[in-house]
Order: C-alpha cells, then structure tokens, then sequence
C-alpha cells in the first residue's frame, strides 16, 4: 500500500452526445448536468486532481468560470468520434496527466455520493491483490438467455429472488486503475479487479431519455429529503 498516493479523477466529456443531447452540460435539477459528478469529487479528501477530457468549448468555458481549480483537457480531433473506444481516450489522458492511480467516473453519474468514492478508493488501496476496481450492481432477478435458456435459476423450482445468487452488472460509475494497467491490458479494467458493489440507488447512469428524467427525479427527492436516501 502506498502512503498517500495522488489519484487523479478523470472526467471524459464529448460536446456531442447522440441518444440525450447535449445531456453532458443540459440543465439537471437546477444544474448543468456534469456539476453534479464534479462537486462530488470535490468533497472527495482522497482524490488529489480532477481532469476533465473534453472537445466541447461550452464546458471549457463554464469549467473555467465554476471550477477553476479542475484541470482541462482538450480531446484531440482524432479522438472526437462517438465510435473511439473509451480506453483510447483514457490512454490519452493518463499519457498527460501524471499520477499514480487514476479514479474514471462520467457527468453521467450525478447520484454518485463522495462517500462511496472515498470508501472505493480506499477499498483498493487496502487491497494487496487486486490490479484495479470497478463499480457494480447487484442483480437478483432470474435472467434468461435469448433462446430462453436460464442462466442463474431453474426454471422447475420457483426460487424467491432474493435467495438467488447475485450476478452482477458493471454499472460504469466508477473504475480505479494505474497506468501500467490500462498500457497493458488496453484496458481500465485489469487482470484481477475487484467488483466494487454500488447502491442502485446511486448506481444510476444516464445513457437514454428516461434515465435523465428517473435521475433527476431521484436527485430532486434526495434534496428535499437528505436523509432518506
């Protein structure tokens, strides 16, 4: 374990996004979207640096104006298309921004607590085995295949749910890695992860219309009732 490490938060953030326009800087719950993740990691003690990976000028501007303090990184062209890989751009990033962990999450996860980032981080630096980390959410529902095969149930026995064995599903809030990981593997996910478990009620992630619209909802109830949830 490392004393201390810096861990640099990385934010990647297109200007264009296809299913939800715009939806990296739409106003939400009073807000343009991408605060909510950033002030999150703002009260986060462990996180030493936040970055922010982007090709749009309006959050360049409004970064500049909120979160002075917030390094900006501007995407290169090639790096620009809805279709590169998220891993490309992280390699891209990591090569300029210099750290000894890094710590992804998106705008996309405005219900993330501080806390739980906090609990993340130190989960894996107290971890002796694990190469990196992602955040999850537990399932217990009885999952089929397309040709109606089971996967974790028999169909004959008519099992409670919650006495099903979880399987888990990668969320994408949160993924902790080195550098020497994602150069190795390509990818921000290593060879021996640890599976981070998420509530779902933070674990929401915006990718269509009516998760924008579900998030919010929750976000404006949490503030209306800060304890409960």
């Amino acid at each position: 374990m490392i004393n201390d490490p810096s861990i640099t938060a990385l934010v990647p953030m297109r200007h264009y996004s296809e299913r939800v326009p715009g939806k990296n800087f739409r106003t939400f719950a009073g807000q343009p979207l991408y605060h909510c993740i950033i002030k999150t990691l703002l009260d986060c003690p462990e996180v030493t640096q936040i970055c922010i990976d982007t090709d749009s000028s309006t959050i360049i501007e409004d970064a500049q104006t909120h979160f002075p303090n917030v390094r900006i990184l501007l995407r290169p062209e090639h790096l620009r298309s809805g279709m590169t890989p998220m891993n490309k751009v992280l390699m891209n990033t990591v090569e300029n921004v210099d750290a000894e962990y890094y710590l992804q999450t998106h705008s996309t996860n405005p219900l993330l607590k501080s806390e739980t980032i906090s609990k993340a981080i130190n989960t894996f630096l107290q971890s002796r085995n694990h190469d990196s980390l992602f955040s999850v959410t537990r399932l217990q529902v009885r999952l089929f295949d397309k040709n109606h095969n089971s996967i974790n149930h028999d169909p004959k026995i008519l099992q409670r749910t919650q006495d099903l064995p979880p399987v888990y599903e990668e969320n994408s809030n949160l993924y902790i890695f080195a550098r020497e990981v994602l150069k190795n593997y390509s990818n921000r996910i290593g060879e021996n992860p640890f599976l981070f478990e998420i509530p779902r009620n933070e674990a929401w992630d915006i990718d269509e219309e009516i998760d924008y619209i579900i998030a919010e909802a929750m976000m404006k109830n949490r503030e209306m009732n800060p304890t409960g949830a």
